[in-house]
């Protein structure tokens, strides 16, 4: 679909913004922007280190990279293994490999699009080392279950947290529960500066890996001056933001709620998730091409989930469990884009209407 900045629905991302603006003239005036770092890639450290409760934070180039900068921290390497969603994005399965590990897939619980923590016995082994636990979709894993289950068996947990800044579970916000986070500030991200990322940890050794496999002369995968400082007036209208898409979020599913042959996200009442996407899965995959043509005519920025990994052969990796919800989310998974959710309460009432249009057809 191409995007129509005029439609209602169709809402540019990112948003103009004065205080963005501000900071990059700053930036070039001081001619911090030509820095291998400076004050606002240290000021970004430390409102991530103060926010996270973090001891020690890498800002990275991709929340991809991330990932793998996380694995190995923990120490995983080739012989190992690593637990992931049969349902997750297919950087993760990726980054898994370029360690030599091999990936072991479990199967998301129903209606959250994130990992099933009951899933994590099964799948344990000898040689399991970590296992991520990605939020999704605005979808929240049982994270304290899962935090319990690691600590009893000696696992590394690391949180992916790439579409979820601001989320909590319980009033703890999500990225301070495992043994590292791993965040994305990349085009389309909820905190965007085209590209980048970061990784957060307390443990010592766990940093001290990381940095040494990035060291190459310099840091190879480096987040810029520049970018640091377009992130920074985000983190200030981060809780404002997230608000306004939590309480559209709350309108549309209320809206969409009497729709059959859906299955929506499942909210705990505990739980504030971020709305990086707003996904719903169909009962009858054969109705998803159809049913997003029909929403893309219409402006609404709907589109496919990701493909999952349940059809990956098996000497990629390991399928100790059924992988039930996984398949029905590869197959039948229907997302709506972000940038609307902060337009005004007309135009999300409108989209619910049409939505409930497009759900019944």
């Amino acid at each position: 679909m191409t995007a129509d900045p005029s439609h209602p629905f169709q809402a540019p991302w990112p948003i103009p913004d004065a205080a963005i603006q501000q900071q990059l003239q700053a930036v070039y005036s001081s001619g911090d922007w030509g820095s291998y770092a400076g004050p606002s890639t240290q000021k970004l450290r430390e409102t991530l280190i103060n926010n996270y409760k973090r001891e020690h934070v890498m800002l990275v180039c991709s929340g991809t990279i991330g990932i793998e900068l996380a694995l190995r921290g923990v120490g995983v390497t080739a012989g190992d293994e690593v637990i992931l969603a049969g349902y997750d994005f297919p950087g993760n399965f990726r980054c898994i490999e370029a360690t030599g590990a091999t990936p072991v897939l479990v199967d998301i619980a129903s209606g959250t699009w994130s990992i099933q923590a009951d899933d994590l016995a099964a799948a344990h082994s000898e040689k399991t080392k970590a296992v991520i636990v990605s939020s999704l979709h605005g979808g929240i894993a049982d994270i304290n279950a899962i935090m319990q289950w690691s600590r009893s068996v000696g696992v590394a947990v690391i949180e992916d947290v790439c579409q979820a800044p601001a989320a909590t579970r319980a009033g703890q916000l999500l990225g301070t529960f495992g043994d590292l986070a791993v965040m994305s500030f990349g085009g389309s991200k909820l905190l965007t500066a085209g590209r980048g990322g970061a990784v957060l940890c307390n443990d010592e050794a766990m940093a001290q890996r990381i940095n040494v496999f990035k060291e190459r002369g310099n840091d190879a995968f480096a987040l810029s001056e520049l970018q640091a400082c377009v992130l920074l007036p985000q983190f200030e209208t981060l809780a404002e933001r997230h608000a306004l898409r939590r309480d559209n979020v709350n309108t549309i599913l209320e809206t969409t709620a009497p729709c059959t042959g859906i299955t929506a996200l499942n909210i705990k009442a505990e739980d504030s998730p971020a709305f990086y996407k707003l996904a719903w899965v169909l009962h009858d995959s054969q109705r998803r091409q159809d049913l997003l043509c029909y929403a893309q005519e219409k402006g609404i920025p709907l589109f496919a989930g990701f493909n999952g990994f349940v059809k990956r052969s098996e000497r990629r990796c390991r399928k100790p469990v059924p992988l039930v919800h996984s398949t029905a989310a590869a197959e039948a998974t229907v997302l709506l884009h972000h940038p609307v959710l902060l337009q005004g309460s007309n135009v999300i009432r409108e989209l619910a209407g049409e939505l409930v249009d497009v759900f019944n057809r």
